[in-house]
Formats: C-alpha cells, structure tokens, sequence
C-alpha cells in the first residue's frame, strides 16, 4: 500500500485531479507560439510555402489592380521574395528553439519531482495504470519495474503523465531548413511562372502550390485533406479578390 498523498505535490488534489492538471501542463508545453504549425522538417516546408504562394497572390492582385508595370513589379516581386524567405526561416528556427525551451523546462520539473516526491510519484503510476486495466499483482510488479529506473521513469511520466510525445521535437536547425526549402521554392515558382505568364502566371502557380500544401499538410496531420484544399484554395481566392477589388476602390 502507498502512503498518503503529499499536499505540498498535489496541493490538496486526487491524484486523478493531479493528472489531469498535469496532462494541461503537456498539452500547454506541445503548444505552439503564435500559431499552429507543427514541428518537424516537411511541416515546417508545406506550411511556409503555403503562406509563401498565399503572399505572392496577395500581391498579384494588389498590383495587378493598381496596374504597376511588368519593369517594377518583376525586381519588387524578387526583393520582396528574398526577405520573404529570410523571415520564414527565422521564424521556424525561433518556434522551434520555444518547443526545446517548453520541453525541457517540463522535463526539468519531472525530474526534479521523481527524486524528491518518488512516493507520489508512485501513487500516479498505480492510478494511470489501473485506468488501463492493470490490477493485483501484475500492477504491483508493473510498478516496481518502473520506480527501479529513474530514466524509463522520467520516460513514462512524460508520455503518460504529461501526454508527451518526445519523438516528434526535431532540432530548430532542421525545422528551419525544411521552411527554407518550401519558402524558397514557392517564391521561386512564384517570380518564375510571372516571367513567362506576367497575366495570370502567378494566380495558377500559387493556387496549385497553396492547394498541394494544404493537401500534403491535412495528409501529415491525419485531417480531411479534401476539405483542407477546398478551405485553403477558398480563402486565397476570396483574400486576393477582395485586395483586388479594394486596391481598385482607393483613391490613388
């Protein structure tokens, strides 16, 4: 049999209570600042060049309604891309140096709690095990197995206390990279496709690009990727037609 809770770890809490707060605590550690976009290499590149495409339609519109010349608009659309690109992968870099922040102050404070409440501690892991079904002495050893291992301790109170899980934190060098490849290579497409087609060239380009993106991101998150492409090519449409039709109300 355990001992009685400690108040001073659960403060005054069931240890049920006490692991629901904790799986806020995980849930609040895996989320992302400033946005939704999940880690990892091929997330960080469909997204970035989604809002990469998004941007140059943007932009399209606007110029095409306030009729700017193919001279100033093709060096505007490459100066435009390059800091475009700069700010993409800064920016991925940042969000994933956040994510290894949250997640080792976490992991931090769940070491910091196997070595000096290894009681409770303990108390947790026969409540989270006999949810799953553990009972009597398969329970018991289940328990002893988990307490003689601080290291596979600290593993699975991250993943079952906290709701962790620590294989999809990639390093923020990598993340950047992947934002690097997909910004780079929409704006690429983007200026090209505006060289040869400086009427329409950019409209297709990036709604294929925006359509793909949104398709292989719904794919990656286990979403619907139909109703993914059809929200995102709706939204691009309906942004760069409603800059178009404003650029050409303004008194310029």
């Amino acid at each position: 049999m355990t001992k009685p809770a400690s108040p001073e770890h659960f403060k005054g809490k069931k240890v049920s209570e006490h692991l629901k707060d904790a799986r806020k605590r995980g849930a609040m550690a895996m989320a992302e600042s400033h946005a939704t976009e999940l880690s990892g290499f091929f997330s960080a590149c469909f997204h970035s060049g989604k809002e990469t495409a998004i941007a140059f339609l943007i932009l399209w519109a606007a110029a095409s309604a306030l009729e700017i010349g193919f001279s100033l608009l093709f060096p505007f659309f490459i100066a435009f891309g390059f800091g475009w690109i700069l700010w993409k992968v800064g920016r991925s870099a940042l969000l994933g140096w956040a994510r290894l922040e949250r997640l080792h102050r976490v992991i931090e404070e769940e070491r910091w709690e196997i070595e000096h409440h290894r009681e409770q501690e303990k108390q947790e892991l026969y409540e989270m095990y006999q949810t799953k079904g553990f009972s009597g002495k398969f329970l018991d050893d289940v328990v002893d197995i988990l307490m003689a291992d601080d290291n596979r301790l600290l593993r699975v109170m991250l993943e079952e206390e906290l709701g962790l899980s620590l294989e999809v934190y990639e390093h923020p060098l990598k993340q950047a990279l992947g934002a690097l490849v997909g910004a780079f290579s929409s704006a690429f497409l983007s200026i090209l496709a505006f060289y040869f087609l400086p009427l329409f060239g950019i409209p297709i380009i990036t709604l294929l690009l925006i359509a793909f993106s949104a398709y292989r991101t719904a794919q990656l998150e286990k979403r619907s990727k139909l109703n993914s492409v059809i929200w995102y090519f709706s939204l691009a449409t309906f942004a760069a037609a409603a800059t178009y039709f404003l650029a050409k109300l303004l008194p310029i």
